[in-house]
């Protein structure tokens, strides 16, 4: 029963989540994500067993079926959402909470080769944009967001919104009264910085330019007159 529940969970994140889910058995039947979910939950309870091959294969079959890697050994919450899915890629010692949302080509990578804790953990209420990395034994703090295509590799608070390479917060979302407070973003000032300057250079060349033009016409204008005179 608790494995039921489990999966009608994940089937009403999908319809929740996904303005284009009309039914409970559309998700079911075509949605790559909620399968590559099924085949995880049955891989997951045979390596808690001690299985040394049976879930590698099953994770496999998997991947080719829907184009999403998860590692048997990965801990999944419930309500648990991936997005068209390909090219996920979720490690052995990742920790997702309840509620975690996940769109194509996230990767929740490690950079160790030891035998430890190498994977990120995202807790309750994270949605990861199409094509982020999360990369190491970090955390991601509840409610949280990662920009699309941004890189994370440093321990991300609650309530933040992260984007860029490398990852850095732009803003905080007060849950209390559902408020974004927007925070300076160092890069998207010195691009803005760079583009005044370039419009003022520009504007400086123009001018130079309309006073050598004013001075070859006086000059021209001066050799007419001496012309006129000889």
């Amino acid at each position: 029963m608790r494995t039921l529940n489990g999966i009608w969970g994940d089937i009403q994140a999908a319809l929740e989540r996904d303005p284009a889910a009309r039914n409970w058995l559309e998700v079911a039947l075509f949605y790559p994500g909620f399968h590559a979910r099924l085949f995880h939950r049955l891989a997951n309870a045979l390596h808690r067993r001690g299985m040394p091959l049976a879930p590698r294969g099953i994770m496999h079959v998997a991947r080719f079926l829907t184009g999403i890697e998860i590692h048997p050994g990965a801990h999944i919450g419930p309500r648990f959402f991936i997005d068209h899915g390909m090219g996920v890629v979720i490690g052995e010692t990742t920790w997702i909470g309840k509620d975690v949302t996940l769109y194509q080509g996230v990767t929740l990578g490690g950079t160790s080769t030891q035998r430890v804790k190498r994977h990120p953990t995202l807790r309750s209420n994270v949605t990861v944009g199409a094509g982020a990395k999360v990369i190491g034994a970090i955390e991601v703090g509840e409610n949280s967001q990662i920009g699309a295509g941004s890189v994370v590799v440093t321990n991300v608070p609650a309530n933040a919104t992260v984007v860029g390479v490398p990852g850095h917060i732009v803003a905080f979302r007060d849950t209390s009264n559902r408020t974004v407070q927007r925070l300076p973003d160092p890069e998207w000032e010195r691009i803005n910085e760079l583009e005044r300057r370039i419009e003022e250079l520009y504007r400086e060349i123009e001018h130079v330019a309309e006073h050598m033009g004013e001075l070859h016409r006086v000059q021209h204008e001066k050799s007419e007159q001496e012309e006129a005179r000889a």
